[in-house]
């Protein structure tokens, strides 16, 4: 089953993605080539230089090497290319970068921090699968081993498209990010095409142990028409976050290395604002656990969670009461290798059930060709409010099996339309 704007709205990814990548509106008698300076030496003004010159109509290369980053950067591409043979390489001065005056705070949610936006239209960047951002997150990991992780402590994400239209980004790889890999905020009309993130914990100190909390392959944020394809996360959280008010969202060829699984949120967290996630197609997705000593978590496939309706502190830790909804959302053709809960909806994301329940609504959920396993015997588990129910949620040659010798559980709480599955779906998950 496929959501009812599918056909119009991979035309429309695809159309972008061919515009774009022919490079119409480029001028390419204007171009700029730039070479790292070496082993020691600054090239953020080089860098910048390039962009201010070719920026607009006009193609920027970056030949191989490292690229040494000292303080913040911001590419505003303008009917403009860039191909990026090379590393930026992130200095890892961390107590400089956890001082937020040198880093952008373009990403509303969570309070989060950036040291290099892109912005502009018609643009692409190309690292040809040979460059990208080196983020030195062993450094960090390190250094907040003994101390408090969470959202908004001043770790900066690697890549932020801000503000950005008609872009492209594609064959760009991204190693050891210190916090989230990517994000995409307030932009319209972006194609991902070949994107590897890797957080990999190197340290024999804390093997088997989550040293990379927070280090989501990308997050979206109030963007609209983005497309998702050949994706390789590795990370020790959510693989993929869709927040609130992304609309029309296309993901092809995801494979996810460890950590939360795909997750939608979570929502409901600014009491003032309303989160809304509609017209969501993803296909062709892998989760893989990885070996314990490397990333003992993989929590989910997909799951969906919402704060409660009561206001629990404030943003970005707390928060609550915020409102929306989440509808016609279609994933299929998943493979989930010994994943925890491969499917799980929960609405008391920094609470509990006796708190004034969540009005954001889950509706038009549709979970179709799933094979593989789970570590236990809960193969879904529904949560839903009581103020609101979860409706029309269907599942199709869903084919997920337990643990060896164990019974399948399906649990559904407040839902009130259900259908495919081969056993009952209640509270308790008992037959």
């Amino acid at each position: 089953m496929k959501p009812k704007n599918f056909v119009p709205s991979l035309i429309v990814g695809f159309f972008l993605y061919f515009r774009v990548i022919l490079g119409l509106g480029i001028d390419r008698n204007k171009e700029c080539t730039v070479t790292p300076l070496g082993v020691g030496q600054d090239d953020t003004d080089q860098v910048l230089a390039a962009i201010s010159q070719c920026g607009t109509n006009g193609t920027i290369t970056f030949t191989e090497g490292s690229f040494n980053i000292t303080r913040k950067m911001t590419w505003e591409l303008n009917s403009a290319k860039v191909n990026l043979f090379g590393y930026l390489n992130f200095i890892p001065d961390i107590e400089y970068w956890l001082n937020m005056s040198n880093t952008y705070q373009v990403v509303f949610i969570q309070s989060q921090s950036s040291w290099f936006v892109v912005t502009g239209s018609d643009f692409e960047i190309d690292a040809h699968n040979t460059g990208g951002i080196q983020g030195n997150g062993q450094i960090w990991w390190d250094f907040f081993s003994n101390r408090t992780k969470e959202d908004g402590d001043g770790r900066p994400i690697s890549l932020t498209l801000f503000n950005a239209t008609r872009g492209v980004v594609r064959d760009f790889r991204i190693d050891a990010q210190p916090f989230w890999c990517n994000c995409i905020a307030e932009s319209d009309d972006v194609v991902y095409d070949g994107m590897l993130c890797n957080a990999t914990n190197t340290n024999p100190e804390f093997a088997g142990t989550n040293l990379v909390p927070n280090t989501d392959g990308l997050d979206t944020y109030r963007s609209n028409n983005v497309t998702l394809m050949n994706w390789d996360i590795t990370c020790g959280d959510d693989c993929l976050a869709i927040k609130g008010n992304t609309t029309n969202l296309t993901v092809r060829n995801v494979t996810c290395n460890g950590g939360n699984g795909i997750a939608f949120g979570s929502l409901g967290q600014y009491v003032n604002l309303r989160d809304v996630i509609e017209n969501v197609y993803m296909e062709d997705l892998q989760m893989v656990r990885l070996p314990s000593d490397v990333q003992p978590n993989m929590g989910t496939g997909v799951y969906f969670k919402s704060w409660t309706g009561e206001v629990n502190g404030t943003p970005p830790t707390g928060g609550g009461g915020g409102t929306g909804h989440v509808r016609n959302v279609t994933i299929q053709n998943v493979n989930v290798d010994q994943v925890d809960i491969p499917v799980h909806v929960y609405q008391t994301n920094g609470g509990s059930a006796s708190e004034t329940p969540s009005t954001l609504m889950f509706s038009g959920l549709h979970f179709n060709d799933w094979t593989g396993n789970a570590t236990g015997n809960t193969i879904l588990e529904f949560v839903c409010s009581p103020a609101v129910n979860c409706t029309d949620l269907s599942f199709e040659l869903f084919n997920v099996t337990p643990a060896a010798n164990e019974a399948p559980r399906y649990i559904c709480q407040n839902v009130t339309s259900i259908t495919g599955l081969q056993a009952p779906c209640n509270a308790t998950g008992e037959s």
